[in-house]
């Protein structure tokens, strides 16, 4: 308890928090755990009912979400439903007040929250781009790394909310930079997963104890935070998604085309972005990430169901 008067207690911000998902049911109870307001909108019955149970106050839309807050924090699949929320009659932008800050922490394009930046501005609308990495895993524990596009002022005034989220919070640049450094990890990790998978198979093909394998694998340089959070996915077969193909096959198309637009080769990235595709043609878009397994299985020879 703080000693504290009242009138002498630093006031916390009022958050709507639009987008309540995988990740955006953890990330907003975790708010609500550090002594934040949070009134929240989502289309599904039970992500609110879910929100209400964890103390926060539940809004039957975007408009009703916003109208209050002081910052508002959307987490939602891709650009498209961005745009949906953030423009027309009913969104963020015509319904929000002047001088809010809007922290859209979802994977988009670089250009979307750009233009995002530059709409809201208009209307008085402070923006940041604060994509994250860590999946479900990290939304839940509060250890999600955030990477940050805007100005350094409103940086500084969002910092204690990222810090009841996450762990390693950078400011990367101006609006954009928060989404190219997420492309620049989704890479990554769809890389990293792949080719854990591969040397899973290898490793089963020929008769190596796989856990041992994986063990002592993680302990040296091929160790990573992929390979630590996915191990058990692997020596289990559980694709119960943490973060889905379908959303790792739209990051991999926002890094593929941003680097042509900037004349950067992604040659392995290319290869994954199609491993991830065709797994997802297979049927498998709903399943964790970590099911890129599945496809090198395929290749090798498994038939699976």
């Amino acid at each position: 308890m703080s000693n504290l008067p009242p009138s002498s207690r630093p006031t916390r911000p009022a958050v709507a928090w639009i987008g309540l998902g995988i990740m955006g049911s953890p990330m907003s109870e975790n708010l609500i755990k550090a002594g934040y307001d949070v009134t929240g909108h989502t289309l599904e019955r039970e992500k609110l009912d879910r929100l209400a149970g964890a103390g926060g106050t539940v809004a039957g839309s975007v408009a009703e979400a916003v109208r209050n807050a002081d910052v508002i924090i959307t987490m939602v699949p891709a650009s498209p439903q961005v745009e949906a929320i953030a423009y027309g009659p009913g969104g963020i932008l015509e319904n929000a007040r002047s001088g809010a800050l809007l922290i859209d922490m979802s994977s988009i394009t670089p250009q979307t929250s750009v233009d995002l930046a530059a709409a809201a501005k208009d209307k008085g609308i402070r923006v940041l781009d604060a994509p994250v990495s860590g999946g479900e895993a990290g939304a839940v524990e509060a250890v999600l790394s955030i990477m940050v596009g805007g100005g350094q002022a409103d940086f500084e005034e969002a910092k204690p909310l990222f810090e009841a989220l996450g762990r390693t919070i950078v400011r990367c640049g101006p609006h954009g930079s928060g989404q190219t450094v997420k492309a620049a990890n989704q890479l990554i990790v769809a890389v990293n997963i792949q080719a854990c998978a591969e040397a899973v198979v290898f490793l089963e093909k020929s008769g190596v104890d796989l856990t041992a394998a994986l063990e002592v694998l993680n302990g040296g340089l091929a160790g990573s935070t992929v390979l630590t959070r996915k191990k058990d996915n692997f020596l289990n077969r559980d694709f119960t998604p943490g973060f889905r193909i379908d959303l790792h096959h739209k990051d991999m198309g926002i890094v593929t085309d941003a680097a042509r637009s900037v004349g950067a080769a992604l040659p392995v990235g290319a290869v994954v972005a199609q491993l991830v595709a065709s797994l997802r043609a297979q049927g498998d878009g709903g399943l964790d990430h970590s099911a890129l397994l599945r496809a090198v299985e395929r290749l090798s020879g498994a038939h699976l169901a």
